[in-house]
């Protein structure tokens, strides 16, 4: 079987972190007999002007590189950021036409794996329309629920996920809000993420701190994700103040980058908190183990999530999580033996946090709780699913 990854969500040799997910997921069924994939990242065109910023870093990634053996593809299209997002799909379709082609005439795939409903599915769905394969979607949260908001892309979305031949959702949560744009039941499958256990393991607590932040014996948080407001830093650190008169001394460490950096460090010093919230700034995924291992409890305050790759990764290192009871969060903290879901409060969070901190934890539960969820589990759900398709929807019906 060989299969055509379409996402603009993919790692790359200057951004290793970004979806790593999708990298797991697919280079496992890669790995799997008689099964190859290519895969089509594209990226939006930005000139070689270091003023730029951050955007600058677009314009120094390869065109073409090669990742774990697979080879990946970078083209760029045009995008004006704010202007042209009604557009994003269809200017991404048409500027990476011409090198899909290219890559058909010598690696003749057998369907197209789109990531990300809006623009990357979009765009999917008419390539596969155009070169007559069938296409799978995968929704991965935010594609959905927040751009299902804006009038001119809802109906980009629903074009998309009914011309598919088949939708993955990571949640049911968020496979029961797809059906509110009239999918059928029977097109939608249910893959959540896995963990790679060869990367997430426990490890000594004590050992871990003295890697990172020295031997103190104060309690410790952890928090990792994108520094936005949809994860809900803000409101994790109103509820500092109500936990440390509970439990004096504890300090949280917040991981990750992002453009609410500044109002997050805002917070802190309003706050006073300067000793107890350190922002660490991002950090390689695989370092991210002894974060976890450090860590008393892992937290996150996430409005939304479809499925929180950072809840199964800190409970594979055997850390306890509190998380807001939104979407696939509760498919995953099924159990108070290893964590606990609260509302999206400062009072609630805060609670949670004290219950978790004075609590005796089973590290070896909780890592079995989620252990069997491998990589290799998910790459032989993905594919029964791509062969169902091929089955069912040979190319010249895939129109």
């Amino acid at each position: 079987m060989k299969v055509l990854v379409y996402t603009s969500l993919f790692p790359n040799h200057l951004q290793p972190n970004s979806a790593v997910f999708i990298k797991q997921r697919m280079f496992h069924f890669a790995k799997r007999e008689n099964c190859e994939i290519k895969v089509v990242a594209p990226l939006p065109y930005c000139p070689p002007w270091p003023w730029l910023g951050s955007r600058y870093v677009l314009s120094q990634i390869k065109k073409t590189e090669s990742l774990g053996g697979i080879e990946v593809y970078h083209p760029r299209y045009p995008l004006i950021p704010g202007i042209s997002m009604p557009l994003h799909g269809l200017l991404i379709f048409l500027f990476t036409l011409p090198l899909i082609i290219k890559i058909k005439k010598r690696f003749d795939f057998d369907l197209i794996d789109g990531h990300y409903i809006y623009p990357d599915g979009f765009a999917a769905v008419l390539m596969g329309r155009f070169l007559d394969r069938p296409v799978i979607l995968s929704a991965r949260g935010s594609d959905i629920h927040h751009f299902t908001d804006f009038k001119l892309i809802r109906p980009m979305i629903s074009y998309a996920l009914n011309k598919a031949d088949h939708v993955i959702s990571v949640s049911s949560a968020l496979a029961r809000y797809m059906k509110r744009l009239d999918i059928p039941d029977g097109k939608i499958s249910i893959v959540p993420n896995g963990v790679d256990t060869s990367l997430f393991f426990p490890m000594p607590r004590a050992e871990a701190r003295d890697r990172l932040i020295g031997s103190e014996s104060s309690k410790v948080i952890v928090s990792v994700g994108s520094l936005t407001e949809n994860k809900g830093y803000h409101v994790l650190i109103d509820a500092m103040p109500r936990l440390l008169q509970e439990v004096p001394g504890v300090r949280l460490f917040i991981i990750g980058k992002g453009p609410y950096r500044g109002i997050i460090a805002d917070k802190i010093k309003v706050n006073g908190l300067d000793d107890n919230v350190i922002l660490v700034g991002e950090i390689d995924n695989r370092d991210l183990r002894v974060w976890y291992n450090a860590a008393d409890v892992f937290c996150l305050a996430s409005a939304r999530e479809g499925w929180a790759n950072v809840i199964m990764e800190a409970l594979a290192c055997g850390t306890p999580v509190v998380a807001t009871n939104v979407w696939g969060a509760p498919e995953v903290l099924t159990s108070n033996d290893v964590g606990m879901l609260v509302e999206r409060n400062p009072d609630a969070i805060a609670k949670g946090l004290v219950w978790a901190l004075n609590r005796d934890w089973d590290r070896d539960l909780i890592y079995n709780h989620v252990a069997s969820r491998t990589w290799d589990v998910v790459a032989e759900e993905i594919a029964e699913i791509f062969s169902g398709v091929l089955r069912d929807k040979p190319h010249s019906q895939s129109r």
